[in-house]
């Protein structure tokens, strides 16, 4: 299994959530059809962590970051989007500064093993 994840971490501004995730849900799809492409995720922060001492969780008031994860055939596939033209017009519309609260961070990695529940 080679599956390899690009995830994203974007942190947003506080107000700028709903137009953050309208954008996806609004996207054209592009990289849907993608050679080699196998999904796309994005995932809303949850402001509460693990208190390991109580058990509980508890909010917190620390920046959440949106993740953007993506997930290809290969480490060849993913860079072979970001040189297409699909990228491009994908990424044309940029939003505007001040929905982001500071930089993303933009980290990969490869499955090394997964155990999702199958239905059978």
């Amino acid at each position: 299994m080679d599956v390899f994840v690009v995830t994203n971490r974007i942190p947003v501004s506080e107000g700028h959530e709903a137009d953050f995730e309208d954008r996806f849900k609004n996207r054209a799809h592009l990289i849907d059809q993608s050679p080699g492409f196998i999904r796309n995720l994005v995932m809303r922060p949850i402001t509460r962590e693990f208190n390991h001492e109580t058990g509980e969780f508890e909010e917190t008031e620390e920046q959440g970051y949106y993740l953007v994860q993506t997930y290809w055939e290969s480490e060849q596939r993913f860079w072979d989007w970001t040189k297409s033209e699909s990228f491009r017009i994908a990424h044309s519309n940029r939003p505007p500064s001040e929905m982001f609260a500071g930089p993303n961070v933009l980290e990969s990695h490869e499955i090394i093993l997964s155990t999702d529940k199958r239905e059978d």
